[in-house]
């Protein structure tokens, strides 16, 4: 069975956007770049919410074609124009570039697609990630510390009376000082 992943970006002090959604603080470069290429591609599908889908459309499918990119941004231009994408959204009209829209969080439609054959799925965006966790969809966690306080913003985790015990399967020091973490839920595999 596929895994749902969840990898963002967060400030040290935790929070994934700032108070005006911006994400301007993401330590992006060569390095970290290649690392999510080589971690995305070989993926069954991009799972976004509408904002986030937005703001991929608005950079990627122009980006492997632009001679400013460096070849790094290309091939992941390439990833995501290629990748099977689903936008969860009430309100957009219509999605381009190999992408269904799907209307809400159905918990059994997304473990139906868990189920499917293929490379495992990823969750990106703030509210998606938020809607995911509150069902309980969320397999495995890839977390992105900048090394940046923001001060605020909107958190990773929203506040919740439930508890979630993770087990550490990996840690990666880049050299801008961005560490991921990698955690999953107890009783899945470290692939």
């Amino acid at each position: 069975m596929r895994k749902i992943i969840l990898m963002l970006g967060i400030s040290l002090d935790g929070f994934i956007e700032g108070p005006n959604r911006e994400i301007d603080w993401h330590l992006v470069d060569e390095e970290v770049h290649r690392y999510f290429n080589e971690t995305l591609a070989p993926m069954g599908a991009f799972l976004a919410g509408r904002v986030t889908y937005e703001l991929m459309a608005g950079v990627w499918p122009a980006a492997d074609a632009d001679p400013a990119s460096p070849p790094w941004m290309a091939e992941f231009a390439r990833i995501w124009l290629d990748m099977p994408k689903i936008v969860y959204s009430r309100t957009l009209g219509r999605a381009d570039w190999n992408t269904t829209i799907a209307r809400d969080v159905v918990p059994s439609e997304v473990l139906a697609l868990k189920a499917q054959s293929g490379g495992d799925l990823v969750v990106g965006g703030p509210d998606l990630a938020a809607s995911f966790m509150r069902h309980d969809l969320i397999d495995e966690y890839r977390i992105f510390v900048h090394p940046v306080v923001i001060g605020r913003g909107k958190p990773l985790f929203p506040i919740s009376d439930s508890r979630m015990e993770l087990e550490l399967a990996e840690t990666r020091t880049f050299g801008n000082g961005v560490v991921m973490l990698r955690y999953r839920r107890p009783g899945h595999s470290t692939s």
